[in-house]
């Protein structure tokens, strides 16, 4: 099994980092939070499926930090959408509240997890993992929708 206990503070240092560098521009530094976003969550991903019970701490507070870095990047998106034409606002608004949505059934599925016990464990753990592989793909393809509405 790998070392998943230093998973964590790997993906807080990278999330950090990534916030960091201000002084790109706005457009470049989107992008690369994005970028790396896709390769966190990719690697988280792969990560989850690794988890036993014991670590189930590890793994709630893995999704956790996931779930609040991708809820900033949905306020991020926002933020763009807020700024565009009522066209786009209008057309926006569903897909931003799904995205909320799912979320939100990612943070319920979290809370699962948390309180899962070692025989729900395995059901729990796949729920979970569904309910962020979900909320991913959402984010990206409304991540793709922004971009083909919206010019930088």
């Amino acid at each position: 099994m790998k070392p998943t206990h230093l998973m964590i503070p790997l993906i807080s240092v990278i999330v950090l980092a990534a916030g960091c560098n201000r002084e790109e521009s706005r457009e470049e530094s989107a992008s690369d939070r994005i970028d790396q976003l896709q390769a966190d969550t990719r690697e988280t991903a792969r990560e989850v499926k690794d988890y036993s019970y014991e670590q189930k701490d590890e793994f709630t507070e893995t999704m956790r930090n996931q779930l609040a870095e991708i809820n900033r990047e949905i306020e991020q998106l926002a933020a763009r959408i807020e700024n565009s034409s009522d066209a786009v606002k209008a057309e926006a608004s569903p897909k931003l509240e799904a995205l909320r949505e799912q979320a939100a059934a990612l943070d319920r599925q979290i809370e699962k997890a948390g309180d899962a016990t070692e025989s729900t464990w395995e059901s729990v753990k796949s729920g979970t993992s569904q309910a962020y592989e979900s909320l991913k793909d959402g984010f990206q393809t409304s991540r793709q929708w922004v971009s083909d509405k919206i010019a930088p």
